[in-house]
């Protein structure tokens, strides 16, 4: 199998995002998980014949694993600290493409290469990161705990919820062009948001309409009030590229201000 590794999570593109890396799986001989982390909230487990969680072999292996996952994770926030610390503040050909030519943000110039990197934190450690390139190409560092993990705008008021960082500033331009508090989390993806939204007694989803409906069950799934384009293909980013910042202020805000607290 091409780029398979033993005993190691592998990401690979899923059906319902065939050109991201929204899936994972790993395999260790006698037993295996999956997880799209678009749709799924914990990985499907696989045993082999005669085995199962509660046999010996399998929870050695497990523990290996987790430990394994473990020193992953804090080499991976190691590492996401040291690129921070080598960003500066600048415009990027991403966000240029999505709207905003002149904001400036965390660039990291990887020799030569302008990478535009979105800190990812839980509480108020910093787990990991999303690097997106100029092409919109976007990963995240080796082994890093995404789950439960947000880049949060503002923090002061009605609490919105969305799954990218581009969808998050065009959520920004219209709150504040709305002239209503906001706290934004990106989640980076669909079941990472219902996770964060779950923590939230109140709050907004904006949810992505992508074809397979994902956005749209999850946004349901969570029983908030939710916004979503009319056009299946479009996140709240599109849809304010494609209608204007008027109309898309003025559609975001009819969702928003019955939760609104005066």
């Amino acid at each position: 199998m091409n780029g398979f590794q033993y005993d190691k999570w592998t990401r690979v593109p899923t059906v319902d995002h065939p050109h991201k890396k929204n899936g994972a799986y790993i395999y260790n001989g006698v037993s295996g998980a999956v997880q799209n982390w678009a749709t799924m909230e914990k990985p499907a487990t696989w045993f082999a014949e005669g085995e199962s969680a509660s046999s010996s072999v399998v929870k050695q292996r497990i523990a290996k694993s987790n430990q394994a996952s473990n020193d992953a994770k804090e080499r991976a926030a190691e590492k996401a600290g040291w690129i921070m610390k080598q960003c500066k503040n600048a415009t990027h050909p991403y966000l240029a493409s999505k709207g905003f030519p002149d904001l400036e943000a965390n660039v990291w110039d990887k020799d030569g290469e302008k990478l535009l990197v979105v800190p990812m934190k839980i509480g108020f450690k910093l787990v990991g990161l999303q690097i997106i390139n100029e092409q919109g190409e976007k990963k995240f560092l080796y082994g890093q705990q995404s789950k439960g993990a947000t880049f949060c705008m503002n923090a002061k008021g009605v609490p919105m919820f969305c799954e990218g960082y581009a969808t998050g500033l065009s959520i920004r331009e219209m709150m504040k062009a709305s002239n209503i508090k906001y706290s934004i989390h990106v989640c980076f993806s669909a079941s990472n948001m219902k996770l964060i939204a779950g923590y939230f007694p109140n709050g907004v989803i904006v949810a992505d309409n992508d074809n397979s409906g994902v956005g749209q069950s999850t946004a349901l799934s969570t029983g908030k009030p939710y916004w979503i384009s009319p056009t299946v293909g479009e996140d709240f980013n599109d849809y304010h590229q494609r209608v204007g910042s008027f109309r898309a202020s003025q559609s975001l805000k009819k969702i928003v201000m019955p939760h609104v607290t005066m």
